[in-house]
């Protein structure tokens, strides 16, 4: 693009400027419940806990919410563990905020080390030239690692230079950027959400991280997920703004479920 600031760009196309306004009407409407007021903590357990299972989901390991609550041991086999990365990938995120805008590639790969639950060599870098990736349900080229490593700076500048785009243009970018590249060996698209969350938060769009995409992802479906995907790596205009209205409604529809949640706390349902 011929700007010097692409997302800003992006931000100006009238489609993605409509979901701007969506996006700010439903974060304004759960902001403004009078239970946030009182309640905001629990409002933010609860979507993490949501957010988790969405994001899970997407990955595969489409748990019942109650399961997700209930289990306290995500060691027994694939699924399990997917849910448990959901799970301590929420709960980090919240803590790398001050140092993202300074260092998001250190930030993606204690990410990426907090998803895995293990340490080897693998883990927490991105992937070398010949290293498999299993994330399958992106079915894009794989990038090599060459442009893996640029593309990955090339976010990292983006991010530590600042836009004045609208947040969920700038989360939406990270997001489909992240799961473009695929850069570590497993558990990107749990570390892309996770990245846009903090995005989400950082940008004061959603400061108490009440508003979980990873609900509205889910929602909206996983083949609705990888189509809007494909509108990102396309590199069309036309395509980013599908992806980018793509992430507004899933943040539109998490802000619907945390609006759900204070409303059953009213009514003494919760």
């Amino acid at each position: 693009m011929s700007t010097a600031d692409p997302l800003v760009t992006l931000g100006a196309l009238p489609t993605v400027a409509d979901s701007v306004d969506s996006v700010r009407k439903a974060v304004d409407r759960v902001y403004g419940h009078r239970v946030m007021r009182r309640r905001s903590n629990e409002i933010t357990s609860e979507a993490a806990l949501r957010g988790a299972r969405g994001s899970a989901a997407l990955a595969g390991a489409d748990w019942a919410l109650e399961e997700v609550r209930r289990r306290s041991d995500f060691s027994g086999d694939d699924d399990a563990r997917t849910v448990g990365a959901a799970l301590r990938l929420t709960a980090e995120a919240g803590q790398l905020l001050s140092i993202w805008r300074q260092s998001p590639l250190r930030v993606l790969a204690r990410l990426h080390l907090v998803s895995a639950g293990v340490q080897d060599d693998t883990v927490g870098r991105p992937r070398r030239n010949g290293e498999p990736v299993v994330e399958p349900l992106v079915e894009l080229p794989l990038p090599d690692a060459d442009e893996v490593a640029g593309r990955l700076d090339g976010l990292a500048q983006l991010i530590i230079k600042g836009s004045s785009a609208p947040a969920i243009v700038t989360a939406a970018v990270v997001h489909g950027e992240l799961l473009a590249l695929r850069p570590f060996g497993a558990y990107n698209g749990l570390v892309a959400r996770a990245a846009e969350r903090i995005v989400l938060i950082g940008s004061g769009l959603d400061p108490k991280s009440v508003c979980p995409a990873e609900v509205g992802y889910a929602e909206l479906g996983r083949a609705a997920y990888v189509a809007a995907l494909d509108g990102y790596a396309s590199g069309t205009p036309e395509g980013m703004a599908a992806w980018i209205g793509h992430c507004a409604k899933a943040v539109e529809l998490g802000a619907r479920e945390s609006t759900a949640v204070c409303e059953a706390l009213q009514r003494g349902a919760a």
